[in-house]
């Protein structure tokens, strides 16, 4: 007799089905809240050992007269509130002084805590700062969309969450690596532009043409050759934009040149070099804006070169892969002179990125 026909046989194939019916999204939400509060634990230690990890290091090594503690938690919670976008007209001079007086205003309290501190010194706390603050509001939006969905027990709701996860947690353990990097003052793969322009730098005078940013004048080809870069080897990105501004206001440009690091796609290789058109430059928006602005006024060409790396590799220790690149782009830059510029005339060579532990 066939088992088709077992009663018993037949209540374990319909009773999942039914289970699943009329219980499926609740299954659903239970299994994908499981996998989802093991990201918000893992998020919940990246910052509380991130914020750990900035106040040990003001306690030991930077000998802070007070406790820092208290005013580092207020630190940890200061927000920005982007301008109003209804008009556009003028928004991005309102987004750049918002923007730089968060900066001067995360300065200058940071530089309380330790009067003594060095600017290089001074450098590395903001940066650590903006790496446990940025860890904690992560935290914070993960887990309330997560709460709302428990709350709703609402599992379409849970879905957009569960998506962009696994790219969450990718960037959170990034910046949560690139902290012994930084306290410890080496480069980070997203210093490769300026390290690339500090070594062309060598053996040339240089001067601080604007906040945080070194310019230095060398010939190549009988061509003129302005370059920028952050001032090393803190950890900061200068203000290219501004050093661009005043060396084309003094001088006829004929060319920009900018070197950065860029994403690499799944399934490129890292180190990957690449060439292209148009500025070169991540961030907010601002000092690109500000830089194909100069650019457009002046008739002014600019040309890229990016090598190529994941986003751990950008923010973490400089791999070996990604500096031995340097010689490489260094020859494109020249070739890229020569092939766009006649001899007499000028180019700005611009190296984009954090200058953490690159000097020039």
């Amino acid at each position: 007799m066939s088992d088709d026909s077992n009663p018993l046989m037949m209540l374990i194939w319909i009773l999942p089905i039914i289970l699943f019916v009329f219980y499926g999204q609740q299954i659903q939400l239970f299994v994908t809240s499981r996998e989802i509060k093991k990201g918000i634990k893992k998020l919940d230690a990246f910052r509380i050992e991130s914020r750990e990890e900035l106040i040990n290091y003001l306690k030991n090594n930077l000998k802070s007269k007070d406790d820092p503690v208290k005013k580092i938690d207020q630190f940890l919670d200061y927000f920005t509130i982007m301008p109003v976008d209804m008009d556009p007209n003028g928004l991005v001079d309102k987004v750049q002084h918002v923007v730089r007086s968060r900066e001067d205003y995360t300065r200058e309290h940071v530089k309380s805590l330790t009067p003594e501190m060095s600017d290089v010194e001074l450098t590395k706390v903001q940066t650590l700062l903006e790496i446990a603050s940025s860890l904690q509001m992560i935290y914070k939006i993960i887990n309330h969309m997560f709460l709302t969905a428990k709350k709703q027990n609402n599992y379409p709701l849970i879905l957009p969450l569960q998506m962009i996860l696994p790219f969450i947690m990718e960037q959170a353990e990034a910046m949560k690596d690139a902290i012994p990097a930084i306290k410890s003052g080496q480069p980070l793969g997203d210093g490769i532009g300026p390290m690339i322009v500090g070594k062309m730098m060598l053996d040339n005078p240089k001067e601080i043409i604007s906040f945080q940013t070194v310019l230095s004048k060398t010939n190549f080809e009988d061509r003129k050759l302005f370059l920028l870069k952050a001032e090393g080897p803190g950890s900061i990105v200068g203000r290219p934009a501004d050093a661009l501004e005043k060396i084309v206001s003094e001088n006829k440009i004929d060319s920009i040149i900018m070197i950065d690091a860029a994403l690499k796609m799944e399934g490129e290789d890292s180190a990957s070099v690449a060439q292209g058109f148009g500025a070169a430059i991540g961030g907010i928006g601002t000092e690109r804006f500000q830089i194909e602005a100069i650019a457009t006024s002046k008739k002014i060409p600019v040309f890229s070169i990016v090598v190529k790396q994941s986003v751990k590799e950008a923010i973490t220790l400089m791999t070996k892969e990604i500096a031995d690149t340097a010689e490489v782009v260094r020859a494109q830059v020249h070739e890229m002179i020569q092939e766009n510029t006649k001899v007499g005339q000028s180019v700005v060579v611009i190296g984009v990125g954090n200058t953490s532990g690159v000097p020039q």
